[in-house]
């Protein structure tokens, strides 16, 4: 690998001006360093989890289709890795003198704001929303609120002011859109190829400068942790005060953040996010479009990572169980070498994966189900909106000519201390006619596939009650029903 140049300092643009920054500490938030730092207290703290969004600011970065400013949580979102990107918060909207952003005038007009803690955040998802879409619909206006939570004002209120933001003036006197084309040159400046090391000893910051970097640092530094949308790990920080330390920031690597098909089969790079993803996979798998609108909120999917949701082997990661039914199969790196698996042998136990030290997820290879055969996902939570998972079922069927199962995969998270198949119940399936008796037969093996427990998000009764049911709803919408894949309030309506 050719040499890299080594940089000791992280370089971004907050709001109009530059920052160089080169003491970092590997779990300084950028909420804390907003508020105590610069003294940029439009930006709240609510949850420091990335529920709520009273800590929502901008975030832009150069992609393959230029300057993209997304909404993100600043509370989880950590500071090492923001090399490279343009920072906005809400103070750095600005009108004529005297005068509000036509976003903040529509939430003042149409009384969106009440008590006001959670406005900034508000405002900022709304902002990001205008500049995408000038005209919103109101489907696309309640997508990008999912992670905004108000409790005293009322979303009809912040609704109306969605709708009116245009009617208060022109994007061509936003600031983002007048300082476009010089942010871009300015972001352009800052690539410069190198990677980044702030700190010494344990207490380090890296930022590497490609793919093959990160593989020579992490072959190095087994036990880094890697950070690539921080929605889980930031947590550790905020939630269990535990040291990441050394990070290796990854979330800035272009060699991560590809997707490509060959052969009906989709390679999705393990720093593609969960917006990256959406519409290239809800057209080529629709299953998976309902599912991905339902993780998180705006700005979780804004930050998250499909390769994140699979190396944290979590046992209720929405992720893995449709990919397993799909027969994904995972390719892990390790300096130079490589090798793919199934996706399914992945998860050994609880907290343990089949990865070495040094070693990580690079991409995961998605086969797109050929016509005719089927496919379902079904995530089970308290709230329809930005809430963990209880249980999560994907269900994969291919038939024969004459009506019988020719192939069946079934996997579920939330049902054992892995995502895992319902191996015992495919068995009953395998081979049988498609039809109520064989379902309802197969559905009495569900107990030999899983023991559930019980938790805040369900009881273990709950949960085996659910996953049967779930089978058996698949096999309604796969029998000729005409029942909506994902009922949402507009599609009740």
């Amino acid at each position: 690998m050719a040499k890299v140049n080594i940089r000791n300092e992280i370089r971004f643009i907050l709001n109009g001006g530059d920052v160089v920054l080169s003491s970092v500490a590997p779990d300084t938030t950028l909420l804390d360093w907003l508020r105590l730092d610069r003294s940029l207290r439009g930006t709240k703290e609510g949850c420091a989890e990335g529920d709520c969004g009273a800590c929502t600011v901008l975030v832009g970065r150069l992609s393959t289709g230029g300057l993209v400013y997304e909404s993100v949580n600043a509370c989880i979102r950590f500071l090492g890795s923001l090399d490279g990107t343009h920072v906005v918060t809400v103070e750095h909207l600005r009108g004529q003198p005297g005068q509000l952003h036509p976003v903040q005038q529509a939430m003042v007009d149409f009384h969106g704001s009440q008590c006001g803690f959670c406005t900034p955040g508000f405002v900022m998802s709304l902002y990001g929303l205008w500049m995408k879409s000038p005209d919103p619909s109101n489907a696309a206006i309640e997508k990008a609120l999912q992670g905004n939570l108000c409790r005293c004002t009322g979303y009809e209120a912040i609704m109306r002011a969605a709708h009116a933001i245009s009617s208060y003036g022109k994007a061509g006197k936003d600031p983002l859109a007048t300082e476009r084309k010089a942010v871009t040159a300015r972001l352009e400046a800052l690539r410069d190829g190198a990677r980044v090391e702030i700190g010494s000893g344990k207490r380090r910051v890296i930022v590497p400068a490609n793919v093959d970097d990160f593989a020579t640092i992490l072959d190095k530094e087994p036990g880094a942790t890697i950070v690539a949308g921080s929605t889980d790990v930031g947590l550790w920080v905020t939630k269990h005060m535990r040291d990441i330390s050394p990070a290796v920031f990854i979330g800035n690597l272009d060699g991560l953040c590809t997707i490509a098909e060959d052969k009906g089969v989709m390679s999705i790079g393990a720093g593609v996010t969960y917006t990256e993803a959406f519409s290239t996979l809800s057209k080529r798998i629709p299953a998976l479009g309902p599912l991905f609108d339902r993780i998180g909120g705006e700005q979780v999917r804004n930050m998250g990572t499909i390769g994140g949701n699979i190396a944290n082997g979590s046992p209720i990661g929405d992720t893995p169980p449709p990919l397993i039914a799909l027969g994904a199969r995972l390719t892990l790196r390790k300096g130079k070498k490589r090798r793919t698996i199934p996706l399914e042998t992945f998860f050994i136990a609880y907290g343990k994966q089949d990865r070495q030290p040094g070693e990580f997820v690079e991409a995961v290879h998605v086969p797109v189900p050929a016509k005719g055969e089927k496919f379902a996902v079904y995530k089970i939570t308290k709230r329809r909106d930005e809430d963990i998972t209880a249980t999560l079922a994907a269900f994969f069927l291919a038939l024969a000519k004459d009506g019988t199962v020719a192939d069946v995969r079934i996997a579920y998270g939330g049902m054992a201390a892995t995502p895992k198949r319902a191996s015992f119940v495919e068995k009953a399936l395998l081979g049988k006619p498609w039809t109520e008796e064989t379902v309802e037969t197969a559905m009495a093996q569900y107990a030999r596939d899983f023991t559930p427990l019980t938790d805040m998000r369900a009881s273990a009764e709950y949960r085996a009650l659910a996953a049967k049911n779930l089978l058996l709803r698949f096999f309604v919408e796969t029998s000729g029903t005409r029942a909506p894949f994902q009922v949402s309030r507009n599609e009740a309506a």
